[in-house]
């Protein structure tokens, strides 16, 4: 109960801040980052895998920025073909194709004065990298079926899971572009290098979902907190709001439990940590020591941490009382 209440206060004073929430070291350097990046109007890529929260990153980037008060539009490249793609970056003019019954206005077109989030840059095709290009350069292009060429004034951030780096070395993206949207790049962590930010991002994602289904929840017992710390994340931020979502809807009382979290979370392979085991030490101290630092990590917990040994709870208040 005191956990949950003090991360009710440290989430109170965060979210005011912004809507990046965590203080591990690992996000607050890319906090850091993106307010010495967002006054500039400098193209920004940010990588990270999936889940990490890139659009935040772009959002805060833009929020900023001195064009927080103008449009922020975000397109995922990866969703549409390229024709569709094309004609939803530039427009189209009435007539341009089959089914162009009136004149249409392109995203760059509608984020004129503000800010351009480019998702999934690595699917571009080379057609569509090679338009993109020239924007960047000249801030100018033509809608799909037009002579009038077209001048805009937009900031340029492009987000991707994928190595541009490598696809450039692959030649499936083009160098002269990387260099033009890598001016500056902003690493998100995964979130098994901000384990300290878990607790955090789960109480946010309470409140979140318990206000959203009208539901009464407080918060975490201390089983499920560790174990949610424990848990490796595979799908990042993403996939611990759709965990913390679902144990919302089915808690049965106002704290969330064991057997209220996905069983992808709850039967997953706890995460490796290696305990130090000088040779020749007595067996009886090296249980001792694996259920000390077992239970270390589960911050007491005596119950997870019987779960994770694979032994029943029972055993360990036995050694513990030897």
């Amino acid at each position: 109960v005191l956990e949950n209440r003090s991360l009710q206060r440290r989430l109170d004073e965060l979210v005011g801040a912004g809507e990046i929430i965590g203080g591990s070291p690992a996000i607050r350097r890319v906090l850091a980052l993106v307010k010495q990046v967002a006054p500039s109007a400098s193209s920004v890529l940010i990588q990270g895998e999936s889940g990490t929260g890139k659009e935040l990153v772009a959002r805060a980037l833009h929020e900023g920025s001195p064009r927080r008060g103008r449009s922020f539009i975000r397109v995922n490249c990866a969703a549409l073909p390229e024709t569709l793609l094309e004609s939803e970056l530039f427009g189209y003019e009435r007539g341009a194709f089959t089914g162009a019954l009136t004149r249409k206005e392109g995203r760059f077109e509608l984020a004129d004065g503000g800010t351009l989030l480019l998702d999934e840059v690595g699917d571009l095709t080379a057609v569509t990298q090679a338009k993109l290009l020239r924007v960047l350069q000249e801030g100018e292009f033509e809608r799909l079926g037009a002579t009038k060429t077209l001048k805009v004034d937009v900031r340029i951030l492009a987000a991707t899971n994928r190595d541009l780096a490598l696809l450039v070395k692959d030649g499936r993206f083009r160098e002269d572009l990387y260099y033009r949207l890598n001016v500056i790049t902003i690493e998100v962590p995964p979130l098994r290098e901000r384990v300290e930010d878990i607790p955090l991002l789960a109480q946010h994602f309470l409140r979140v979902h318990a206000a959203k289904n009208h539901r009464a929840i407080e918060g975490f017992t201390e089983a499920a907190l560790a174990l949610l710390r424990a848990y490796p994340w595979p799908g990042n931020v993403r996939e611990l709001e759709h965990a913390v979502e679902r144990a919302v809807v089915l808690a049965r009382g106002s704290l969330i439990d064991l057997a209220d979290l996905p069983p992808a979370v709850s039967q997953a392979e706890p995460v490796t940590r290696v305990v130090p085991i000088p040779l020749g030490m007595p067996l009886d101290e090296v249980e001792q020591r694996l259920i000390e630092e077992t239970l270390s990590f589960t911050k007491g917990n005596k119950e997870l941490a019987a779960k994770l040994l694979g032994i029943a709870s029972r055993t360990i208040y036995r050694k513990l009382k030897e």
